[in-house]
């Protein structure tokens, strides 16, 4: 329906959508983009703007419209131009494939099978695919993830507890849930934070990129609020079938999320493939490599 579209990514809503819908979505170093000057803008640092588009190319052209620092914050940063993009030569690259995270994120049938056939993808291109053990505790990411998810949200729509606004079970849980947070449970949430960032950045001195799937799930009825279950596991908050876009939101890592192509059910879905603080630009190369050896967005699944 459109060219070029931006949105905002906290908990993957520029990466689940864009697999569901065999388009591309990148999720920018924290930073890059300014957001909205109001309100707190020191201690957030979960979600920021971001661009989608049908290739790599177009991503860059409105990434490079969207960023640059803005006065009013303190975190932004100045970034050089991506566009006009060039593929990357992805000959020699190492990227290490996280899976399920070791089991700890179930996956709908076929989602692994369908990633893995792009990666085999990569390794056409020249590039170095290996399996990495899980780096990290993934309930402790998740952990600090929802403390300070709750935090954020409570901070932000707290207010309207005392308008009598009517509001969803889901905000309302998460707006209680932040107001009952101490101090020192947002310190312990952030120091989690702190060190997987430490451990990721420990990883991209072997690796180049690191690959997940974009989603746990294939595109579900419009009707369903959210899935409450993944191949028996049940899901015990009402985002935790997201929970595989948390290791990178929560430490404000870039990520271009690719599609990878259709399921046995004429589906869509991808992958985000992420990298360092500040390698936007490098992904977004690599992803050009991949986008002219496949062409997805320009396909159709065969029914």
């Amino acid at each position: 329906m459109t060219a070029l579209a931006d949105g905002s990514d906290m908990m993957g809503s520029l990466r689940n959508p864009a697999a569901w819908n065999n388009v591309y979505g990148f999720r920018p170093s924290w930073g890059r983009i300014p957001s909205e000057a109001r309100g707190d803008t020191f201690l957030h640092q979960l979600a920021t703007l971001g661009p989608m588009a049908r290739s790599p190319e177009d991503i860059a052209l409105l990434l490079d419209v969207m960023s640059g620092p803005d006065l009013r914050q303190p975190h932004g940063f100045a970034a050089a131009p991506v566009s006009p993009l060039r593929a990357a030569d992805p000959k020699g690259l190492r990227i290490g494939w996280l899976g399920d995270w070791d089991g700890a994120l179930p996956m709908e049938e076929g989602i692994l099978d369908n990633s893995k056939a792009a990666l085999s993808v990569f390794e056409t291109l020249g590039c170095i695919v290996e399996p990495v053990v899980a780096p990290f505790s993934a309930e402790a990411i998740w952990q600090s993830w929802i403390d300070l998810r709750s935090w954020q949200v409570a901070g932000g729509l707290a207010h309207l507890l005392q308008q009598d606004a009517p509001l969803k079970d889901s905000a309302l849980w998460e707006i209680e849930r932040g107001l009952s947070l101490s101090a020192e449970d947002v310190h312990k949430a952030s120091v989690i934070r702190s060190d997987w960032f430490q451990v990721a950045a420990k990883l991209f001195e072997k690796y180049d990129a690191l690959v997940l799937p974009s989603a746990q799930v294939w595109p579900f009825d419009a009707e369903l609020p959210y899935p409450t279950s993944i191949n028996g596991h049940a899901m015990d908050t009402y985002h935790r079938w997201m929970q595989v876009v948390i290791p990178v939101s929560l430490i404000g890592l870039p990520a271009l999320a690719v599609p990878t192509g259709f399921g046995a059910q004429g589906l869509p879905m991808g992958v985000q493939i992420f990298g360092p603080r500040d390698s936007d630009a490098a992904l977004l190369r690599l992803g050009a490599a991949y986008h002219a050896a496949t062409g997805w967005p320009q396909k159709h699944p065969a029914m």
